[in-house]
């Protein structure tokens, strides 16, 4: 049996953590190991605990939640944070997801959504709300058009593999679509990643959204 994924809720309503906490303590793969109602606490609840995946609040005293992923990310890269907030102009969403987070959730998720994005978090896989990826795509296509491609230097098959990302393929899916381990498509994003200068893949699905990878196909 593999081990739980471990999870740290970020809030400063106490009826929010608790909520959250209960249902999350009741699956039998999630084991939430650290509460934080200030984002200075995250920080050092982060450094100590090393979770797998936080949730993370954006509008909190103090400290808010964009500051603390930052923070989170740099003590702790390894920890993948899932926003999790009523908040979803433009002005959350993308520092939000500049700061290193890697999922964009609204507090009106279903449950069992949100335990689905744990565990794709926990795979470095990207969850956005479809409100939120609504936004994002907006946003880069209405952007400078007159760039060149970023494209370019990706070989055919990191050109597929990119197409798939944008379309919402896990690894698993991607390696079953194109007859590929894992591993091989874990390296094929790593250096999707590196060539195009990315954080991670939410960031690469936009741009392939906005330089028509996609729609091209």
């Amino acid at each position: 049996m593999s081990e739980p994924i471990t999870v740290m809720i970020v809030d400063d309503h106490e009826l929010v953590r608790k909520g959250a906490r209960g249902y999350l303590d009741a699956q039998p793969d999630i084991v939430v190991v650290a509460e934080a109602e200030t984002g200075e606490d995250a920080v050092r609840f982060a450094r100590e605990h090393v979770p797998d995946v936080v949730l993370m609040d954006l509008v909190m005293p103090g400290m808010d939640g964009v500051e603390t992923t930052r923070r989170v990310k740099d003590v702790s890269p390894r920890t993948q944070i899932i926003i999790l907030t009523s908040y979803h102009q433009d002005e959350h969403i993308f520092p939000a997801l500049q700061a290193g987070a890697i999922s964009y959730l609204l507090k009106d998720v279903k449950a069992r959504e949100l335990v689905k994005a744990i565990h794709q978090a926990a795979e470095g896989e990207a969850t956005l709300h479809p409100r939120v990826a609504a936004r994002v795509i907006k946003h880069f296509r209405i952007g400078d058009s007159s760039r060149s491609s970023p494209f370019t230097e990706l070989t055919d098959r990191e050109l597929e593999v990119l197409s798939l990302i944008a379309r919402g393929y896990t690894n698993q899916k991607i390696a079953g679509e194109l007859v590929i381990s894992i591993g091989t498509v874990k390296g094929h994003v790593s250096n999707i990643l590196s060539k195009l200068h990315l954080a991670d893949r939410t960031q690469a699905a936009v741009y392939a959204w906005q330089e028509g990878v996609v729609r091209r196909e």
